[in-house]
């Protein structure tokens, strides 16, 4: 197991020109935890302080109002990470994190990152460039909400999502209608609506799991 976490860390952009060693001597220090489909890996507003690495399975990361009203901000997959925020502050966890499948985690303290960063201080560079990254990918997350109809906010998480495949784009994993709707932070009904009108104007195909983008939906509806 802690070869396959090795290799989970050297993905990480901030981690990727550490010395394996020097990965070894991180990864020996992550605790591998196994989280059942639904269960709640970070509430919003802890006081957890730990790094995690998706080892298998899928996640949501989400946020939500005193109303229980949920908007889902991203959905994480094998090899990536969440929680670095919490690293590098005292503040309480900003968004809830929650397995949509059976996922199994890698988890370093913010006690043992911190010594082992003293010992690799140029790792800290990157992380602040990665923090910085996210910094805007939230802020751009909020201008969206704000100034985006759930028509164009659907458009762009479904380009966000979807892979490059020669003249269209391909999501393989496609959210369902209501992950996307808290993802857009709208109802399903409404995404419902707006997909239907893309796959009816050749738009959008859907096909099991996966998502086609066939063509460049209109701007605006």
């Amino acid at each position: 197991m802690q070869a396959e976490v090795i290799v989970s860390l050297s993905k990480i952009p901030f981690l990727s020109q550490v010395p394996e060693e020097a990965l070894a001597a991180l990864a020996s220090r992550a605790k591998v935890i196994k989280f059942p489909k639904k269960g709640m890996i970070i509430a919003e507003g802890d006081q957890t302080s730990s790094l995690y690495i998706i080892l298998s399975g899928k996640v949501r990361v989400f946020g939500s109002n005193d109303k229980d009203k949920e908007v889902t901000l991203l959905i994480q997959e094998v090899g990536s990470y969440f929680g670095e925020l919490a690293l590098l502050s005292d503040e309480p966890r900003s968004a809830a994190v929650e397995a949509l499948e059976k996922t199994v985690c890698a988890a370093i303290s913010k006690t043992d990152f911190i010594h082992w960063l003293k010992l690799n201080p140029d790792v800290a560079i990157a992380l602040l460039s990665v923090l910085s990254e996210k910094i805007r990918f939230l802020t751009e997350k909020v201008k969206q909400m704000a100034l985006s109809n759930v028509y164009e906010r659907t458009i762009k998480i479904l380009h966000d999502m979807a892979e490059k495949e020669g003249d269209i784009y391909v999501i393989h994993n496609r959210p369902t209608q209501q992950e996307l709707a808290t993802m857009v932070g709208s109802s399903r009904e409404m995404v419902n609506k707006v997909l239907k009108e893309l796959t009816k104007g050749g738009y959008v195909t859907l096909d099991d799991k996966s998502l086609r983008i066939e063509n460049t939906p209109p701007a605006s509806w």
